[in-house]
């Protein structure tokens, strides 16, 4: 096998790895490719990141690169708004993406690639893109290497925005209209640089393919650590229902809110006794203000995820918009937990149909909901048939070593982009 040197990307501190879901792929990604390979990473550092933490993940890497994430300070305000409108109208890139972008990581990133020291370039999420550029240089005969880019885009910025406005969800209905089109045409420009491109789930696939028919597309899904997610040995009965997530995520916000308030009373009156758990980190005001309603908590971060979902008789995954495998669902699936989820919830998986052993409920209006969870409760056989299946399906195709080795794949490609490109 060849030995690659590689430089991974990536503006979220990407440990632990239970931050969220960029974070657990882009952690699990380069923990796999750091076993063969000379893996560095360039990331930021926030607020919250302790020295611990910054240790654990220096021991990960042969090389990391730190940089502060650049301040948020000025960013509000009428003013400020229209201007970094007005760059996104000229200069292409969404205000998403330049808010994290770092001069001086910029700065890093053009030295290393000058000084020759990789051969392969990841983008882990399509926020990093942006450091992947053209370098100014007088004498291109300095490069006798050739260097792939990949970008691992996560989920496409357009599609989840048009599915945004399409659902409703929009938290600026006005802002997000005007800059659909601009999101089209800043994904099909990004896009066409990389020599490779990996997309989670075969919808993003055919999104990306169609701005870019010529690009390099792999569909590589998120992954399950089983050691951090064992099968659970009872099912604990009862009627207890689970979300898990990163609570100030808008796409997670919408979920919970949707089902606390359009299905859950439903369901109490059926089941008087039922509890809905709300588990994940930074829970905004408006998840705070659920903690009020009978039956639900609210709990945030907490040390173990799989401890709150051994306790839950149902994980529901009401997702209305937010592209990509969901890790939550694979992570319940692996557990051993039943899963009531919508279209949304269950993308990229193989779940139901005739061709499939049933592996989870779909549901995607109230009504739906309420059946499916009313089925579950009542028949522990279907419960055990969906625990069974589901977890079968992560242990087949789901773990971060499949994954790992097919992204090993695309870094060893041989489609590769002269430096003078870059």
């Amino acid at each position: 096998m060849t030995y690659m040197n590689i430089l991974m990307l990536s503006s979220t501190f990407p440990y632990p790895p239970t931050r969220g879901g960029t974070q657990v792929r882009t952690f699990h990604l380069l923990k796999y490719l750091s076993q063969r390979h000379t893996v560095t990473l360039a990331t930021q550092r926030e607020g919250d990141v302790t020295d611990a933490e910054v240790a654990e993940l220096r021991n990960c890497v042969d090389h990391l690169a730190i940089f502060e994430r650049p301040s948020d300070s000025g960013t509000t305000g009428i003013l400020k708004k229209i201007q970094r409108f007005g760059q996104f109208l000229q200069q292409g890139t969404p205000p998403s993406v330049l808010n994290r972008y770092s001069a001086e990581m910029q700065t890093w990133v053009d030295n290393w690639v000058e000084a020759g020291k990789c051969d392969v370039i990841t983008c882990e999420h399509s926020v990093n893109e942006i450091y992947v550029r053209c370098l100014r240089r007088a004498t291109p005969t300095h490069f006798q290497k050739q260097l792939k880019t990949i970008v691992n885009v996560h989920s496409s910025v357009y599609a989840t925005c048009r599915n945004q406005l399409t659902t409703g969800i929009s938290e600026n209905s006005l802002r997000d209209k005007i800059n659909l089109p601009l999101l089209r045409r800043y994904e099909q420009s990004y896009c066409g640089k990389f020599s490779a491109i990996v997309a989670t789930t075969e919808e993003d696939k055919i999104q990306l393919q169609e701005f870019n028919p010529n690009s390099e597309i792999t569909v590589i899904p998120n992954g399950v650590d089983l050691l951090s997610f064992p099968n659970r040995s009872t099912d604990p009965g009862g009627h207890r229902l689970i979300f898990i997530g990163a609570m100030d995520n808008l796409a997670n916000i919408d979920a919970v809110c949707f089902f606390s308030n359009e299905v859950l009373p439903a369901i109490q009156k059926l089941y008087p006794d039922t509890i809905f758990d709300i588990v994940g980190s930074h829970p905004v005001p408006e998840v705070l203000a659920l903690d009020q309603k009978p039956g639900i908590n609210v709990i945030g971060r907490v040390p173990s995820m799989v401890e709150y979902l051994h306790k839950c008789t149902i994980c529901v995954v009401p997702m209305r918009t937010g592209f990509g495998i969901k890790n939550k669902t694979l992570e319940a699936m692996a557990a051993g937990v039943p899963i009531v989820a919508s279209d949304r919830g269950l993308e990229g998986l193989a779940v139901d149909g005739t061709s499939h052993p049933l592996r989870a409920l779909r549901a995607n209006t109230p009504t739906e909901y309420i059946t499916a969870i009313s089925q579950l409760f009542d028949r522990p056989h279907l419960r055990a048939e969906l625990s069974h299946n589901g977890r079968h399906l992560v242990e087949t195709d789901f773990t971060w070593d499949i994954a790992g080795k097919s992204y090993e794949q695309v870094c060893l490609g041989k489609a590769h982009l002269p430096l003078d490109k870059f």
